[in-house]
C-alpha cells in the first residue's frame, strides 16, 4: 500500500510540475510518476529533507526538484527538435 501512496503522490508532484512550468510531460501520467519520483531525488540532493512528508516525499524540495527537472527536460527536448 505504501508503494501505491508513493505513485499516486509522484505522480501528482510530476503533474503540479508541468502546469507550473506549463509544459506537457512526455508519457503521460507514467512521466509525471517519473518526474515525480526524480525531482524527488534531485529535490533531496539539492535542498535536502524539510517540510511536510507525504507518502515518503518531502513535498517542497520535490516540487521544486520536479521544476528543475522538467526545466531541463524541456530545454533538452528543444535542442533535439531543432537539429532535426
Amino acid at each position: 500500500m505504501a508503494f501505491l501512496w508513493s505513485l499516486i503522490v509522484g505522480g501528482i508532484i510530476g503533474w503540479i510540475a508541468g502546469m507550473i512550468m506549463g509544459k506537457d510531460i512526455p508519457g503521460g501520467v507514467i512521466g509525471n510518476i517519473i518526474a515525480g519520483f526524480i525531482g524527488a531525488w534531485l529535490g533531496d540532493l539539492l535542498l535536502g529533507n524539510w517540510g511536510p512528508e507525504m507518502g515518503g516525499f518531502y513535498i517542497i524540495p520535490a516540487l521544486i526538484g520536479a521544476v528543475v527537472l522538467v526545466f531541463i527536460a524541456s530545454l533538452l527536448l528543444r535542442g533535439v527538435r531543432s537539429r532535426s
